[in-house]
């Protein structure tokens, strides 16, 4: 199966064996009644009744094959449908049977609806349903009767442990989607890295080489190879894609298209992942204190980007060994009018919800740290 098609949805078995439990477990009912119509008060009622849930299964088990559970409005039918099934066995019944703790009519075709909210919902849906459905044996049987306390125990047990199971299920499902799109992008980009390591990075090789050679003008077309040379080296072989989590990107990945020669990126072993707008103007204000460093620190410089992830915020240090400046730089300058960093590194943060600080001394290089809290991204780390 192609990572790049859809995954069969985890929880189709589990709505067909549910069906299967329907029809077993009414025709389970139909048989217990069949045997002991003839004592009930209103037995015509009593088949009308299995002959509407019999109606109300099929009509439901197509829903749920169709909606998965996504639809609120069946699973909550579905379980009105099962309180009335018990209450109404109060009506059609025999009292001395009711007060003698006969089954209730539906007897266990009521846990289909519990089932059916533990496999959209989760054990939280389970228990939900389940304790519905023993709040209507209670009133049903009018007291806490020993097969009573029985019936409760099973469903709620039902609804937890299969509730829980699909929640498993679902998560195992999540991850193994997540692993073949990684597979995909992986191969992917071992493809292009052959394309690009068969061609674009040798004729750089051969123009920083040949330019070193000739020297003059040359050189410094020679030296602008090198960098090029060395940030497709690190795009390629990183093993850090971008992995994609809903909307999540990996943020190393954004970052390293800009280390070079003269900026090394230093970032965690793990995916920093953020969503995909935050990691991108993140990674945007990087490349603008960049170009910045580029502008003013003067020749030679070198830039230090420090990547920093923990529980409470994402932090990039941008620190490098130039000329530096005043501590009155960024105030002549908006007041001048000159509000590049300002626009393009402070307002990307403050737009994030994050900060940016400059620290900077004429002589010492300069440092700029940029701070996203993780409540801001709206993306907490797992």
């Amino acid at each position: 199966m192609s990572p790049a098609q859809p995954l069969v949805d985890p929880t189709a078995p589990l709505w067909r064996a549910l069906a299967i439990f329907r029809g077993v477990a009414l025709a389970y009912a139909a048989l217990l009644y069949a045997t002991v119509f003839d004592e009930y008060a209103r037995p015509v009622g009593g088949w009308l009744v299995l002959a509407g849930l019999l109606v109300w299964s099929v009509v439901v088990s197509d829903a749920y094959r169709r909606t998965r559970g996504t639809a609120t409005g069946w699973l909550l039918s579905d379980l009105m449908i099962a309180v009335a099934a018990v209450l109404v066995t109060r009506w059609l019944d025999d009292p001395t049977r009711i007060e003698a703790g006969e089954q209730t009519l539906p007897t266990i075709w009521v846990a289909a609806p519990v089932l059916a909210w533990a496999i959209a919902r989760g054990w939280r849906g389970g228990l939900f349903a389940a304790a519905v459905v023993a709040a209507a044996d209670i009133i049903e049987r009018g007291s806490f009767a020993r097969t009573t306390v029985h019936n409760m125990v099973l469903l709620v047990l039902a609804g937890l442990i299969v509730g829980y199971a699909v929640d498993l299920f679902r998560r195992s499902d999540a991850a193994l989607q997540q692993s073949l799109r990684i597979e995909a992008a992986t191969r992917e980009r071992e493809r292009l890295a052959r394309g690009i390591h068969d061609g674009v990075l040798q004729v750089l090789a051969l123009v920083q080489r040949r330019g070193r050679e000739i020297g003059g003008e040359t050189a410094e077309l020679a030296r602008l190879a090198g960098e090029q040379e060395a940030a497709l080296r690190t795009l390629v072989s990183s093993s850090a894609d971008v992995l994609v989590r809903g909307s999540d990107t990996d943020l190393r990945t954004l970052l390293a298209a800009h280390s070079s020669v003269g900026v090394t990126i230093s970032a965690p072993a793990t995916p920093v992942l953020l969503p995909a707008e935050c990691a991108a103007e993140l990674a945007a204000a990087v490349a603008a204190a960049l170009d910045n460093v580029a502008q003013h620190a003067g020749p030679g410089a070198h830039t230090w980007v420090l990547v920093e992830d923990d529980l409470e915020a994402v932090t990039i240090s941008i620190r490098d060994d130039g000329a530096g400046m005043s501590a009155e730089r960024l105030t002549d300058a908006a007041a001048a009018g000159r509000l590049g960093a300002v626009q393009s590194i402070r307002g990307r943060l403050r737009d994030l919800g994050g900060e940016a600080t400059w620290t900077s001394a004429i002589g010492e290089g300069t440092e700029v740290e940029l701070r996203l809290p993780r409540q801001a991204s709206g993306r907490t780390r797992p």
